[in-house]
């Protein structure tokens, strides 16, 4: 049975509310566009830093808008999060863009192809 840690938990609930937040279009920013998820959270030990890694499903411009987008509000994201979850001090975000879904889904296009002899 694995135990979790305090970061662990609170990465998770980082996780569940940021998507919350940017799902409810808290963040009065138009170039966050097109399908925007958050796909992991890495808090470090002492719980003063986090790394966000997110997915933008479109173009190469909307993944630049929106990681733009997002790290100009990190102020307004680290006071919701510390009030949120009720933690005494704010983490610092760093947001890092994360293309795996995207890798993914080309490498399952790739071998459709071949399943059907098209390559």
């Amino acid at each position: 049975m694995k135990s979790y840690n305090r970061s662990d938990r609170i990465s998770q609930q980082i996780k569940r509310e940021l998507s919350e937040i940017i799902q409810r279009n808290e963040i009065k920013d138009d170039r966050i566009s097109g399908m925007v998820s958050i796909t992991d959270v890495e808090v470090s030990g002492d719980l003063r830093n986090v790394k966000v890694y997110f997915s933008v499903y479109g173009e190469e411009s909307q993944k630049a808008g929106t990681l733009a987008a997002l790290e100009k509000a990190s102020g307004f994201l680290r006071g919701e999060i510390c009030r949120r979850l009720g933690i005494r001090f704010a983490p610092e975000l760093a947001f890092k863009l994360d293309d795996s879904l995207e890798r993914g889904q080309k490498i399952t296009e790739l071998l459709e192809k071949i399943k059907r002899k098209e390559v």
